[in-house]
């Protein structure tokens, strides 16, 4: 039996992602004074959430589903934004080109979703986000092994808590740590499998991945790195089908009702291949966040970017999965859907809520030759501050505000923080700022 079709009145723009990019870029268009109907399609049976907290204030308890919705249906329908939940687009047919005069692509064209319904459009955004990357090992499919990226995984994790002592996380990275520390916060006792050398190995330095390590250890969470896992290993009795534990490479198991997988994610770049655009670790975008056909955007964790970082070496790209990014790239994407083309050029910022530990990051360390450490143990201050022939380009802050803003401030006006001045962790990072024409004359 085939699917009845079901035909949507033309939208000005069609928004495939009711993420934190989909949701900024609608919001940043009523802004510019874009006043064609909107259409905003969400995959998920939720209305837009904020997605940082799961693993943290979520998971514990501290705020409920209602404290994580970005915006009021009453925002929506009084915007002219049309909110569509668990609406699934599995192909895009776009128009021929020649709807301008010029003989150029006008960007029209329809969405088919799952159900069968078509969303015709004048104009299309992708933010589509990213997925979490499934781990290929024997028992991977067994019952209490979980991933945590959407909502629903919240939900999920926290309804099967009740039952667990012992849990596993698979992965050192932020998700990892963030749900690591939220689990040992809860009294369940916790594990840490990171297949790599050091913790958080693609978003910090050495330094900071060592001091998280000791951190984490010192308040009892049991984390082995170069961990090779070999299975999970499925319970008896009551519990088969259940997973039991996790077994390494040397024989050791690690007892475990729940297996906590965070491992990173893997852009959605399904539909952008299906329109046939230029696709390589995400949707390769330009400095305005179109995509290779020149009329669709494409914006947040799926767009590969031009380095937004002022300085950044001519060619090299990046995909960022910020909440940072998405906002301030879905505002680029809204200019060049009104035709103004205002370049992507900013200063990369991330942070991470770890327990106690408040980590900011500002800047990236792409090519970094030196650093300094900022360490006030009885203070509980930690800052590792990256340079370049000199020139700072990034820190990594750890309860210290004070020094991720003076490092941000100094980034975006192009300014620097010498070196030998910043390795004196009693010194405010605030004022050791120069100008760097200022720093070259003297030199």
């Amino acid at each position: 039996m085939s699917t009845p079709t079901t035909e949507r009145a033309e939208t000005g723009l069609l928004i495939i992602g009711a993420s934190q990019a989909g949701v900024q870029l609608a919001v940043s268009l009523r802004g510019t004074g874009f006043d064609e109907h909107i259409t905003l399609l969400g995959e998920e049976d939720h209305r837009p959430y904020q997605r940082p907290a799961l693993s943290k204030e979520f998971l514990q308890d501290k705020v409920d589903k209602e404290n994580l919705i970005f915006r009021s249906q009453e925002y929506w329908d009084e915007h002219d934004i049309e909110l569509v939940k668990g609406a699934r687009i599995e192909r895009i047919e776009k128009n021929a080109p020649g709807g301008d005069a010029d003989g150029s692509p006008d960007g029209s064209g329809v969405a088919i979703a799952t159900d069968g319904t078509r969303y015709p459009f004048r104009r299309l955004a992708l933010a589509v986000g990213a997925r979490a990357r499934r781990l290929q090992i024997e028992g991977a499919e067994l019952d209490g092994v979980v991933y945590l990226r959407s909502a629903d995984d919240a939900l999920d994790l926290k309804a099967r808590l009740g039952d667990v002592q012992d849990a596993v996380v698979v992965g050192g990275g932020f998700i990892g740590l963030e749900a690591a520390c939220s689990l040992h916060g809860m009294g369940k006792n916790v594990a840490v499998m990171e297949y790599g050398p050091r913790l958080v190995g693609r978003a910090v330095g050495e330094d900071t991945s060592e001091y998280f390590l000791q951190a984490h250890r010192g308040r009892g969470i049991d984390i082995r790195l170069g961990a090779r896992m070999k299975r999970f290993v499925e319970g008896t009795g009551e519990r088969a089908g259940k997973v039991a534990g996790v077994e390494l490479e040397d024989g050791t198991v690690v007892d475990a009702q729940l297996v906590l997988v965070g491992i990173g994610v893997v852009p959605n770049t399904e539909l952008a291949e299906q329109m046939g655009l230029a696709v390589d670790n995400g949707i390769v975008v330009d400095r305005h966040a179109v995509a290779s056909d020149g009329t669709t955007v494409a914006v947040g964790d799926v767009a590969n970017m031009p380095n937004p970082l002022p300085g950044a070496p001519e060619g090299e790209r990046i995909r960022l999965e910020s909440v940072n990014n998405a906002i301030e790239h879905a505002k680029i994407a809204a200019y060049s859907l009104t035709g103004r083309q205002e370049e992507y050029a900013g200063i990369p910022w991330f942070w991470s809520n770890q327990a106690d530990l408040k980590l900011q990051i500002a800047g990236l360390t792409l090519g970094y030759d030196s650093t300094v450490v900022r360490r006030d143990d009885a203070k509980g201050k930690f800052s590792v501050l990256y340079y370049r022939e000199g020139q700072v380009i990034a820190a990594d802050c750890v309860n210290a505000p004070l020094d991720f803003m003076a490092v941000r401030n100094a980034l975006g006006k192009g300014q620097n923080i010498p070196a030998e001045a910043a390795a004196d962790p009693a010194a405010p990072l605030k004022s050791l700022v120069v100008d760097r024409h200022v720093q070259e004359v003297s030199a």
